[in-house]
């Protein structure tokens, strides 16, 4: 293989990285479908996995800076090994606590990288990146929506609210719902194009 074909090889590399929540898996609509996405646009996928969190996070601001410490310790640990810049395309896609720690890793390491969150919680916004597209509950129990919506703002982060919607941007109404489904798909699908 000539070193121009190598280069070029190299160059056409892209890799999506997968941060999910506490107990919402990539075998779960957004990231599920996020996921099948990546791989139809050619990307690599990888996976974080956290192990042993704690438990009863919801409304309890200390566990959940303690999920979020312990989540950011093992993503750096898992992708160590990983040479971002050998990527030509880097997409880190979060939910809820992962969106936070994909936000912290890429800015404490310099990844520059195109940025999905799924319902973001309020920290993610102090870490925020120039290339994020977020999607958010408006009656997501773990965030203020005011607070999500003037982080936003300050941050230049491109976001979409969901009337009704909780923390899975679900509202109860299975139509609704598969119509927010799509709608977020086919806002995510520019990231990968």
């Amino acid at each position: 293989m000539s070193v121009d074909a190598e280069c070029k090889d190299k160059n056409d590399r892209k890799i999506a990285v997968i941060f999910p929540g506490i107990g919402y898996h990539k075998g779960k609509p957004l990231l599920y479908y996020a996921v099948e996405m990546a791989y139809q646009y050619g990307y690599e996928v990888r996976d974080v996995e956290y192990h042993d969190m704690p438990v009863g996070v919801k409304g309890d601001d200390g566990l959940l800076r303690k999920a979020a410490e312990d989540a950011y310790r093992q993503a750096c640990e898992q992708l160590k090994d990983i040479d971002f810049t050998e990527y030509a395309d880097v997409v880190l896609i979060g939910k809820s606590i992962g969106t936070v720690v994909l936000a912290r890793f890429a800015e404490e390491y310099g990844i520059d990288a195109k940025q999905i969150w799924y319902t973001p919680v309020e920290e993610t916004f102090d870490h925020a990146g120039e290339k994020v597209i977020a999607f958010y509950g408006e009656s997501d129990p773990l965030s203020d929506t005011r607070v999500i919506k003037s982080k936003a703002g300050a941050t230049g982060a491109e976001l979409y609210i969901y009337p009704y919607g909780n923390h899975s941007i679900e509202s109860g109404d299975v139509c609704r719902d598969t119509g927010y489904l799509h709608e977020i798909m086919k806002l995510t699908e520019r990231v990968f194009r």
